[in-house]
């Protein structure tokens, strides 16, 4: 006699099969079969009272919120669950008034390269041909100049504020001094984004470009030097370049000048670290092969999604590979040349995030587009290159960062963050209408789809790839970059009204208030023309080493031990012995 038992069910076996003798009676067999069942183990579904209890409450909730369950049903989508037909090639036939229009030219591709698709050889021949090209034009692009050569866009001989040290020691030497440099591509779009203070004038959003207007084409030295060497015409913003920068110590009255699309700042007094360029390239293969790895890197994808057509998940992996490696060889390494070990350590776990794409979109609408190769080039490839290039895209969006201080500064910033919220919405509504149409969201399938997942990918690769995984919150601090603590500000007791220009220049002082009561500060820097040259606890400081007949512009800070506050704007000493306060607020 045998029985059979679940976690759910107990099935009873026929009569027939319950091992009764043709003398024993009804009662005896359902006597012995209770006596079996008593000894099997007891499991109680959590099931069994399920739809009796979910029933009860929808019965309470129908009658006492109607309203809410109507909204419920609706928002939950039809039942039992429907799914959005294929989509059809939009680019074979188009219908107009009840007459078709059009060429089936999915239909002809894939006759035409139905030899080609789906073959393995092919497949890892084009496998060997994309690992050779990336190794050939990542070398020729990064190895073959001095490592000790490649300097950033943002490269320079002087940091802001009190950056260099007292009179700018920690910047030195200040001439004759000579470093063979090489650029890379696309440098005169790097811009400030933190307000830069130059003399009395703040700059932002705009490469730091001071002075190269005279014959010389003489630089201030906190200048970007990638940036100046575009304007001075040595490096091609499109192709990077080598060159030679050359330091010539303290240069007074830096021209402005506008050349090659960047237009620089005018500082009318002394600094005392200036540069100039020679006209040779020190080295061979100077120029930036970004352009030409990013077409190889294009064909590749092409052909593989019209050409070759291989597994959707092999499509999947590929993209996934391929956008990776351009992003941190070619179009936004995180340092030069390129670190390979330190791309190998953001590669791998970016793979376990695109398995989880792969899992849960991907594998979902890739698929559908198998027999239609065209339009899966596009939907796919066209926003995935737009994002996998967010440098030149995506980034040239007036928002930097999303606060409110920046979408103010920032020229066009509340009407991109308007448009951005709309284009957003719209989205939004439509993925959740068809959605809740469907009432099954893994099979959404259709354009939209393979347009998001394309793009969102791009951006993915994009993100880990130029600037590894970041946390989901940032701080104040982080925000803030080099940017303005928001500390105190000391105030001038010097000012126009109590200036008196007919002291003799060599004379006059310049005086401060003292340090404000139960407060942490220790002492004052002093910024003169943008180089720190006074650090203690006086309250004030003798112009007799500056140089009269030129204008002059202090900034004041509070300082903690050897950490300087905000400094004040500058007040300015014009050359004719006016004096201009400084405006309220931080620079």
């Amino acid at each position: 006699m045998e029985a059979t038992s679940s976690t759910t069910t107990l099935q009873r076996t026929p009569l027939s099969t319950l091992g009764q003798s043709p003398h024993q009676s009804k009662d005896d067999h359902v006597h012995v079969f209770e006596e079996e069942v008593a000894g099997l183990p007891q499991v109680e579904s959590p099931n069994w009272h399920r739809p009796r209890r979910w029933a009860q409450i929808q019965r309470r909730l129908e009658s006492n919120w109607p309203r809410v369950t109507r909204f419920v049903d609706y928002v939950r989508g039809p039942r039992p669950k429907v799914e959005l037909p294929e989509p059809t090639p939009w680019v074979a036939a188009f219908t107009f008034r009840g007459r078709k229009y059009g060429a089936p030219l999915e239909h002809r591709w894939i006759r035409l390269t139905h030899s080609l698709s789906g073959k393995p050889l092919l497949l890892l021949v084009l496998g060997a041909v994309y690992i050779v090209g990336l190794a050939f034009f990542s070398r020729t692009q990064s190895f073959l100049t001095p490592a000790e050569s490649w300097i950033s866009c943002t490269s320079a001989y002087w940091s802001a504020n009190d950056g260099c040290g007292l009179d700018g020691d920690g910047c030195a030497p200040f001439t004759d001094s000579s470093f063979d440099f090489r650029c890379p591509a696309q440098c005169a779009s790097i811009t400030l984004h933190n307000p830069r203070t130059i003399g009395d004038e703040q700059v932002n959003f705009k490469p730091l470009i001071v002075g190269g207007g005279d014959a010389n084409f003489t630089y201030r030295g906190d200048s970007f030097l990638c940036a100046a060497a575009v304007q001075a015409g040595l490096v091609s913003d499109s192709r990077g370049g080598c060159g030679t920068v050359n330091l010539i110590g303290n240069f007074t009255d830096f021209l402005p000048r506008t050349s090659h699309g960047l237009t620089s700042l005018a500082f009318p007094t002394t600094f005392p670290l200036s540069f100039r360029f020679s006209a040779s390239s020190p080295f061979g293969h100077c120029s930036d092969l970004r352009n030409e790895a990013l077409a190889f890197n294009v064909l590749i994808t092409v052909a593989l999604f019209l050409v070759l057509r291989p597994k959707p998940i092999i499509l999947f992996w590929c993209m996934v590979c391929i956008g990776f490696w351009h992003i941190t060889l070619f179009s936004q390494p995180r340092s030069f040349p390129p670190d390979i070990a330190d791309g190998f350590g953001t590669f791998l776990p970016a793979l376990f995030v695109c398995y989880a794409f792969w899992r849960l979109a991907f594998r979902f609408v890739l698929p559908v587009f198998a027999k239609m190769p065209i339009e899966a080039t596009i939907l796919y490839l066209g926003p995935y290159w737009v994002t996998v290039l967010a440098n030149l895209t995506t980034e040239r969006i007036p928002i930097d960062r999303l606060t409110a201080a920046d979408i103010k500064v920032q020229s066009g910033g509340i009407t991109a963050l308007i448009i951005i919220v709309l284009v957003l919405f719209v989205l939004v509504v439509n993925q959740l209408r068809v959605i809740r149409e469907t009432g099954w969201l893994p099979y959404y399938l259709g354009w939209l789809s393979a347009l998001y997942q394309g793009f969102l990918l791009g951006l993915f690769l994009n993100g880990t790839a130029a600037f590894d995984f970041d946390s989901m919150f940032q701080t104040k601090a982080q925000l803030r970059r080099d940017g303005v603590f928001g500390t105190d500000l000391p105030s001038f007791v010097t000012n126009a009204t109590t200036f008196n220009s007919s002291v003799p220049f060599s004379n006059q002082t310049v005086s401060w208030s003292p340090l404000p009561d139960g407060e942490s500060w220790d002492g004052f820097a002093l910024l003169v023309d943008d180089v720190e040259r006074y650090v203690g606890t006086a309250l004030n400081y003798s112009l007799a080493a500056l140089q009269g007949g030129l204008p002059h512009f202090f900034r004041l800070a509070f300082t903690n031990g050897s950490v300087a506050g905000d400094f004040t704007k500058a007040a300015t000493l014009w050359a004719n012995g006016t004096w201009a306060d400084p405006l309220p607020g931080p620079s």
